[in-house]
């Protein structure tokens, strides 16, 4: 069993943030930020780059480090021009992640980005052999959990889920992105259709990501915690950081790390494990969720966190 999977349901932990900030202030990237491709980039060309992005979230106490590999479905690597290289991505995102002795290690796979038709077996299929695909590029590689993240409707989770577990029975973090409203980012579908998903085809933890309020992002982990017995990944996403703002808003709640401290502390109250700051998160947002948690037993009452 990865270690990962003895501490479910016990230890509060805290995944690192994207890297793709610290990378934009180390000149990746345009005006308009970094791309998956800049970040596969620097795997192959620049790992010390991508070191310092995630030695600054293990001095700010993340206890899981998140490999950027995100772009290793052969779609996205085509997209990115990097056909071909998808086992030394991975290869080089693992071993620049474990130089620094995390207590965890999570592969992230994002979505395809391939068009997909329900209806259609075809695509369906295309689809699952992505994801499957994916996850060879991971074999014999040392790591605690895949993390796939980003996803934006139930039925791309599906088969990102099931080429998974063609191919591995490793632990599985699955993730959406959520709006305020409880819709996911296809604007079609709801929280809860993607939690029937993670719980029918093979997620061992149960996420969202979402820029709402603290009080939707509760709401969101009672969803989940009702649904499932299954650990609960929040991602909470900074839209813009900016110190001056002075207080929260619904446009922009995370707008600086003080606030997630707070936040934090309301989501270990609904049942929440582990934590994240996406979006637009430095690694100082990462340290405030350290800050609010380290130490802390989850606050799981429906589960026994002994099994």
């Amino acid at each position: 069993m990865p270690d990962i999977e003895l501490r479910f349901h016990k230890d509060m932990l805290v995944f690192s943030s994207p890297v793709d900030e610290v990378l934009f202030l180390q000149g990746f990237g345009t005006g308009n930020g970094v791309s998956a491709g800049d970040i596969e980039y620097a795997d192959l060309v620049e790992p010390e780059a991508i070191k310092e992005a995630l030695r600054m979230n293990t001095v700010a106490g993340a206890q899981c480090l998140v490999a950027p590999c995100a772009s290793i479905t052969p779609a996205r690597l085509r997209a990115c021009g990097l056909e071909d290289r998808g086992s030394e991505i991975v290869r080089n995102a693992l071993k620049v992640t474990r130089s620094l002795t995390p207590q965890h290690t999570l592969v992230e796979i994002a979505p395809c980005g391939l068009p997909l038709d329900p209806s259609s077996k075809n695509s369906l299929n295309e689809h699952r052999d992505q994801y499957a695909r994916a996850a060879r590029f991971c074999a014999n590689e040392v790591f605690d959990a895949y993390f796939l993240n980003g996803f934006k409707n139930p039925t791309d989770l599906k088969c990102a889920l099931m080429g998974l577990r063609q191919i591995t029975d490793a632990p599985i973090v699955a993730s959406v992105d959520v709006d305020d409203k409880g819709l996911l980012a296809d604007g079609r579908h709801e929280f809860v259709e993607a939690l029937e998903v993670m719980g029918e085809y093979g997620a061992t933890v149960a996420g969202f990501a979402t820029p709402g309020l603290p009080s939707v992002a509760a709401r969101l982990t009672d969803e989940a915690v009702a649904a499932l017995p299954l650990p609960v990944l929040a991602q909470l996403v900074v839209k813009k950081v900016n110190p001056r703002q002075g207080e929260m808003t619904k446009d922009n709640p995370y707008y600086t790390p003080d606030v997630l401290i707070g936040a934090a502390t309301e989501l270990r109250a609904h049942g929440v494990q582990f934590l994240r700051a996406a979006g637009h998160a430095t690694p100082a947002f990462t340290s405030a969720l350290v800050a609010a948690t380290a130490g802390f037993d989850v606050a799981r009452s429906d589960v026994d966190s002994e099994a």
